[in-house]
């Protein structure tokens, strides 16, 4: 016997083919919701054994005396506290000065990577928004040392700054006579100008291409309606250009930065295992403490250190510049 139900309508029967379509409609929406989630599910647990898992053993392994005698069990480590720390950050001590000094260079590094490679990229990305012959060609160029290989770039770098026979040298001391004699760009003081060199030349077409992009969106009108009021190419940079690549401008930078600061493969490549003292960031830094001095749980400690400075510093940074938005909107 089939039984209906009477609602504010007609009556239903319960057998009918409608009855399950909400039931069925409703699974089959939360399986349309859940198929996203379920497709990053992989990426989810890769990024967590790639990065997560090695960053909370690092972490472990700054609280703990870890030094060559217990690589191979490196659970069985002695438990130090906070005494990696305390090292660290003692700058009266041979440990800490050495960390402060690397620490500062590698802040001054930085800051001067950064700005040089936004403003050459963006001079380079205005200059580039007309139209002329061979402009796609020059474009191509401009994003060579970008596309090329880390070690291929630098290595290169390395023969060049060779002191007896180097480009750079044959260049400065040979033709144009510029320096009194050779220098060495590898060691010693001028070790920093060489590093700061190669870090310009490598970053400044990722700044380029996004500061291209981003002009894209402004219109044209704007430029030309600035020209009929008399206004001058470096009068539309500054009251057109700059304020429309404000939030490109945000994410670029902090992205430089945080590439920058934490940079290894240009200096290890440049100069070794060991970086000459003006040249000495704190990443490679880090790596000799715990590879050349074998002193791995000091050097889990400078890492955890690290990650914590680049935290406070990428949240006051976010801070402030969300804070600039909502002021000027």
């Amino acid at each position: 016997m089939t039984t209906t139900v009477r609602a504010d309508g007609p009556a239903v029967r319960k057998d009918a083919p409608g009855a399950a379509r909400g039931p069925r409609r409703r699974t089959g929406r939360i399986r349309r919701a859940g198929l996203p989630y379920l497709l990053l599910l992989p990426a989810l647990l890769l990024e967590l054994l790639v990065h997560l898992v090695p960053m909370v053993t690092g972490i472990v392994m700054s609280f703990k005396e870890l030094t060559q005698f217990f690589i191979r069990d490196w659970g069985a480590a002695p438990w130090a506290g906070l005494d990696n720390y305390k090292v660290s950050v003692d700058f009266d001590a041979p440990v800490g000065e050495a960390l402060l000094h690397s620490f500062l260079v590698t802040v001054g590094f930085t800051v001067l990577s950064v700005g040089l490679c936004w403003l050459v990229g963006t001079a380079a990305a205005v200059l580039m928004q007309d139209a002329f012959r061979g402009r796609g060609l020059l474009r191509a160029l401009f994003l060579v040392p970008y596309a090329l290989p880390v070690y291929a770039a630098v290595i290169t770098w390395v023969f060049m700054f060779q002191h007896d026979n180097g480009l750079v040298n044959h260049v400065l001391h040979d033709q144009l006579g510029l320096t009194g004699k050779p220098s060495f760009w590898l060691i010693g003081d001028n070790s920093f100008v060489a590093l700061l060199t190669v870090s310009v030349w490598k970053g400044w077409p990722f700044a380029f291409l996004i500061v291209m992009a981003g002009l894209q969106n402004i219109p044209r009108e704007l430029y030309e309606a600035a020209a009929l009021d008399g206004a001058g190419m470096w009068q539309q940079v500054r009251r057109i250009t700059l304020p429309s690549l404000r939030p490109v401008n945000q994410v670029l930078v902090l992205v430089l930065f945080l590439w920058t600061f934490n940079d290894f493969n240009t200096p290890y490549v440049l100069f070794g295992r060991t970086a000459p003292a003006a040249a000495d960031l704190v990443s490679v830094h880090i790596y000799q403490a715990s590879f050349g001095n074998w002193n791995f749980g000091t050097g889990s400690a400078m890492s955890v250190l690290l990650l914590l400075f680049l935290l406070v510093v990428t949240g006051a940074y976010l801070a402030l510049t969300s804070r600039g938005r909502r002021t000027a909107a």
